[in-house]
């Protein structure tokens, strides 16, 4: 049975997607976890995917399989291929999907800091920034230079050539400038805070600049505890200093608001998928009254 509070919170929801005048999404893992795509857990993708890995080196999940300590660097990078195939072949999510219709015809932005590129396959280009890097770039290892490179072919190369869980030694990829070996474009020591970084937060800067002073809703997505500081707390910050912002989380773990934004702010401590997509289908029936 759906509690009434429930049905209040999608209500309010649905009511400030509408009345903003700007909107920012902040989506992390949670949305990922919302379309079935774990990176925390063991699940049946990666089973299905990933299962002789699983059953070789005891790794469990994505996230542990992407800091695994391989003895060589042609099993490292067999691993990386699998995930970096999987992540180009993964339509886009339900729940982007609703969620881009529910921002239909309104001002907004969505930065992110998951790198599975879910946001960049269903968003327009210049309304993404993904401030953790993108899974299909590479950069150089030993960042001698400043640029990132498109990797699918290289990708489906090294996928294709797969012998159990190792690549061939000449498919690891190398910088073409210095010849060492090349890194995903990701978060890490090594992580390249170049050009390409810098105009993902210019995007996403000239954005917040241009519309603070407006009716602007910040919705966090998923975002947990682990990386605060590049969604939440800034969300919490500028909710509270913008003069007409307000604050919505959707996450089923960690979904909470600062007393100080208590008449600034909903929790709504539910699954993400569920809650856009009720969301989406109040906004619809709205739709066909008023159509």
């Amino acid at each position: 049975m759906i509690s009434q509070q429930y049905q209040d919170n999608i209500a309010t929801l649905r009511q400030k997607i509408q009345e903003a005048e700007a909107i920012v999404v902040g989506g992390a893992a949670g949305m990922s976890e919302a379309i079935g795509h774990s990176f925390y857990h063991t699940d049946e993708n990666f089973l299905k995917h990933f299962g002789e890995f699983a059953d070789k080196y005891g790794i469990k999940n994505l996230f542990e399989g992407f800091y695994y300590r391989f003895s060589t660097k042609e099993e490292r990078w067999a691993f990386l291929a699998t995930e970096i195939k999987f992540l180009y072949d993964a339509e886009a999510g339900r729940p982007y999907l609703d969620l881009l219709q529910l921002l239909q015809g309104k001002n907004y932005f969505t930065v992110t800091t998951n790198q599975d590129a879910q946001f960049s396959k269903t968003f327009p280009e210049e309304k993404v920034s993904p401030i953790q890097g993108d899974m299909r770039y590479f950069q150089c290892g030993s960042r001698c230079h400043d640029h990132v490179y498109f990797n699918k072919e290289q990708v489906e190369n090294m996928y294709a050539n797969i012998d159990g869980t190792r690549i061939p030694t000449e498919l690891i990829p190398v910088c073409p400038k210095c010849g060492q070996e090349m890194e995903p474009w990701v978060r890490s020591f090594v992580f390249l805070e170049g050009s390409t970084y810098q105009s993902e937060l210019r995007k996403y800067n000239e954005f917040l600049i241009k519309n603070k002073d407006k009716k602007i809703l910040f919705l966090e997505l998923g975002v947990g505890t682990m990386t605060p500081m590049f969604i939440k707390e800034p969300f919490w910050n500028m909710t509270y200093s913008f003069p007409d912002a307000y604050y919505i989380t959707i996450n089923p773990k960690d979904a909470v608001v600062p007393q100080e934004l208590s008449e600034k702010g909903l929790a709504i401590k539910e699954d993400i998928a569920r809650a856009l997509q009720d969301a989406l289908n109040e906004k619809e029936k709205r739709d066909a009254v008023i159509g």
